[in-house]
Order: structure tokens, then C-alpha cells, then sequence
């Protein structure tokens, strides 16, 4: 942390010379410095300039510009097939909506535009020969494993609400904690996200739920979150008494999230897994029940929380592929799974098999967030059997009707006229297989489909 420079790509030491041979100072600034003392290497690398957008198209003038973001100061410069930012050192007016400043004034010198910036650990800069420009505590901040506010942290959040769930996302994925004052005034101002635009929340919760401390990040600021998602206040502190658990449904939910293995998921599964813990036990507050020896019930939570998951999902606009995936495996995540080879073939014909891997893997982060009993052992134990087998058969075994050895051309020339009949009987053939009761085998077929 004490280090006074950082490693910068020679296109962005193109950029900073060319400004600075011009006469006006310029330095990187935000993610890309704190990513870089961090020991991470940036996704992206942002400049902050005294140069006027106009001096910066004059300058670049021979290379391709994206000017969409001009009036508020911010110039790309596309270099190598890659999007530089330059933004015009700058003060942001009032902000109205919560979200967006009324307008911009362009300043000239460096601190002033640090001072408007969200956290600390994001309002330092670096220029070679300059070394890091850090007014605010940042690399403390960094040091401590800390998320703080630059300045009045209720002042920060109610320019921008959206930085409310920015400082969760950062807590989640660099394993901070929220400062004291922060976490307090993030609380307070939780009812402003409902200001924000539904796909800025989708892709601040999406990025908070995919980050490796997602798990804590939930199980600390669950209400912090409920500004952005009200349905998750309930869950918060609704106990489950009984022999199954040993959290409530939001730390176990939390917990859940941080279990899930993702290994072996591509990117939509990993996706639509972390939205699905997050969510699996959403609808268990609506549904809860205290029976006569004291322990709880949540009859039909499955089917409830279905319904709920697609209303938050929708409502948050994401995509269809995850709507349908999340809200399908919430649907079944506390059903007994499939026992003997016609149940498991059937359910591979229903799901398929991608579907099913998906299943025991957010039953496994469910399981491992229950408490360790025999009991909850022995149903991971089954989970961890039908996988195996499901797996086999999934590669060896007959479950949809391209996989029968006839199609319905075989059927017709067999002598089955043409019509309805046809698919129904490939329908009887295929789980006439499943059930063992024939072989796929082309003879075996027909004749058992024409006695």
C-alpha cells in the first residue's frame, strides 16, 4: 500500500503525454489506481484531465472519439480496439433525481474533483513523476479492508442512490467492510434506490451476488438491501426453529449464496445460480406456520417463492433466460429428488440435464446452509447419489425421442398411417424405454409399437 507508483500500459502513457505536452495535467484515476494497489489488474483505465472536451477531440482528432458522454466532460479515445476515458477535472451541480447532477462545471485543478467522487478508496489518482495523489485516506482505507464515503457520507448518497448498492458491491466483491458512518447513512437513505432505474439496480445486485464475498456481504447489510429488493425485510430475522436449521431464512439464504460451487457453470448458469440462492426462500415469511411441538413449517414456499421470483426479476428487467432458470429451480429446490432409473430418466426427459446439475448444485449450497445434522447429511448424501447416476444416464441411456432407435418415418413405412397416432406412439415407445419395459432396439420397437 505504501507504494508510490503503479504500472500503467503504454496506451495510457501515450495518452497522459500527449495531454501533458499540451500544457494541461492529467492523471488515472479511480477503479484502475485502486485495482492496481491492490495488486489486481484493471479492467478498464479512466483519465482525469484539465483539458476542456474540446482540446481533447483537437488533440485526438486522428483517432476514433465516442463523444456520448461530452457534455458531461468525458472523451474516449479508442486505441488498439480498447475505450480510453478522459473526463475534464469537474464539480457536479444539484441532484434532483438522486442519481444524475442537474449539471457539470468543468474546474481546473485536480482536488476539487477528487472531493465529489464516492469513496475513498476510488478518489485517488497517479501520474508518473506525480505519484499517488490520495487526499482522503484512500490507501487506509484499502489497508483496512474499508469502505468509506469521501466526505458526509448521507450527502454522497443522496447525489447518487445507486452508490447505496456500489457500496455493497464493493464489500462483496473486495471483502470490505462499510464504515461505521457509511453503513449508517446507506440505511437510512435505502428508500431512495427506489428512485433508480430497475437495470441499474439488476446490474449493482447482479455484480454484488456474483463476487466472491457475496455470502457476508448479505448476511451484514440484508437491510441495507431491502431498499433495492423490500421483499428480502421480511426474511430478515424470520426464525426457524425445528431440526433442520440453525440460521433465519435471510442468514441462511446468505449463507446458501456464499456455499454455492460454481465450478464446471458457464457464465448464465453461474447466474442464474446465485440469483436462485438468493432468492429460493423469499416466499418462506408468507408461508410460515408453527406447529404444536414448537417447530416451524413453510408449506408450499417453493410454489410461492416461484411466483415471487419472477415478480422481483421482472420487475428488476432481467433477462428472460434467467427469469425462467432462477424461478425453475426455486420451484423444486426443497422437492425429494428423483430415486430409481425410470424417476431419474423421466425427470432428464422433463429438465434435461444442464437443468438437473443446476439443481444439485444450489441443493448442495441449501444443505450446507442448514444445520449439521444426520438428517440434513443424509439428504446431501442422496442429492450426492442421484447426481452421480443422473450423470450416467444422462450420457448412456434413452430419455427424449431423437435417442429411439425409430422415428415416426419407421412408424409409417411399419405400416402406422400418418396423423396424430405417429407422435403418440413415439410418445408410448419413449417411456415404455424409460420404464424399462423395452428395449431401444429398432425390431423391439415396432413391435411393440404395432401389438
Amino acid at each position: 500500500m505504501n507504494r508510490d507508483s503503479i504500472y500503467l500500459p503504454r496506451d495510457v502513457i501515450g495518452l497522459l503525454q500527449t495531454l501533458q505536452s499540451a500544457g494541461h495535467t492529467a492523471y488515472v484515476v479511480g477503479g484502475c489506481v485502486r485495482d492496481s494497489l491492490l495488486g489486481r489488474t484493471p479492467g478498464d483505465w479512466d483519465i482525469c484531465t484539465s483539458a476542456r472536451p474540446e482540446e481533447m477531440r483537437r488533440l485526438f482528432a486522428d483517432h476514433q472519439l465516442i463523444l456520448t458522454g461530452e457534455k458531461h466532460g468525458t472523451v474516449a479515445v479508442v486505441l488498439h480496439g480498447k475505450p480510453y476515458e478522459m473526463t475534464t477535472y469537474r464539480l457536479d451541480g444539484n441532484y434532483h433525481d438522486h442519481r444524475h447532477p442537474d449539471a457539470v462545471q468543468f474546474v481546473d485543478d485536480l482536488p476539487r474533483d477528487l472531493a465529489r467522487r464516492d469513496f475513498t478508496i476510488n478518489a485517488m489518482a497517479y501520474a508518473p513523476g506525480k505519484g499517488i495523489i490520495d487526499l482522503y485516506g484512500g490507501r487506509d482505507d484499502l489497508a483496512a479492508g474499508m469502505i468509506r464515503c469521501v466526505g458526509d457520507p448521507a450527502q454522497r448518497f443522496a447525489e447518487d442512490a445507486l452508490r447505496i448498492l456500489r457500496a455493497l458491491r464493493f464489500s462483496a466483491r473486495l471483502g470490505f467492510a462499510l464504515d461505521e458512518a457509511t453503513a449508517a447513512a446507506a440505511l437510512q437513505a435505502r428508500d431512495t434506490l427506489q428512485s433508480v432505474s430497475a437495470e441499474r439496480i439488476y446490474t449493482e445486485i447482479d455484480g454484488l451476488l456474483g463476487a466472491p464475498n457475496a455470502g457476508p456481504t448479505l448476511a451484514k447489510y440484508g437491510e441495507i438491501l431491502a431498499g433495492a429488493v423490500p421483499e428480502v425485510q421480511a426474511c430478515i430475522g424470520c426464525t426457524q426453529p425445528g431440526r433442520w436449521h440453525c440460521y433465519d431464512v435471510w442468514q441462511h439464504s446468505a449463507v446458501a449464496v456464499e456455499k454455492l460451487d460454481l465450478r464446471g457453470q458457464d457464465t448464465r448458469g453461474a447466474r442464474v445460480l446465485c440469483w436462485a440462492a438468493f432468492l429460493h426462500d423469499i416466499a418462506k415469511p408468507q408461508c410460515r406456520s408453527v406447529g404444536a411441538d414448537g417447530a416451524a413449517h413453510f408449506k408450499g414456499h417453493n410454489q410461492r417463492g416461484t411466483v415471487m421470483a419472477r415478480t422481483i426479476l421482472r420487475r428488476l428487467k432481467a433477462p428472460g433466460y434467467l427469469i425462467e432458470g432462477a424461478a425453475g429451480l426455486i420451484a423444486i429446490h426443497d422437492a425429494p429428488v428423483p430415486a430409481g432409473d425410470t424417476a431419474i430418466l423421466k425427470s432428464l426427459n422433463r429438465y434435461g440435464a444442464v437443468f438437473l446439475h443446476r439443481l444439485c448444485a444450489l441443493k448442495y449450497a441449501d444443505l450446507d446452509a442448514h444445520a449439521d445434522t444426520p438428517e440434513v447429511k443424509a439428504r446431501r448424501n442422496e442429492v450426492a447419489a442421484f447426481e452421480v447416476r443422473m450423470t450416467e444416464l444422462s450420457k448412456t441411456a434413452c430419455y427424449t425421442m431423437r435417442q429411439l432407435a425409430v422415428n415416426g418415418g419407421d412408424l409409417m413405412e411399419a405400416g402406422l398411417p400418418a396423423g396424430p397416432a405417429v407422435g403418440a406412439t413415439l410418445q408410448r415407445l419413449l417411456t415404455a424405454v424409460m420404464e424399462g419395459r423395452v428395449l431401444n432396439e429398432k425390431a423391439a420397437l415396432l413391435e411393440f409399437a404395432l401389438s
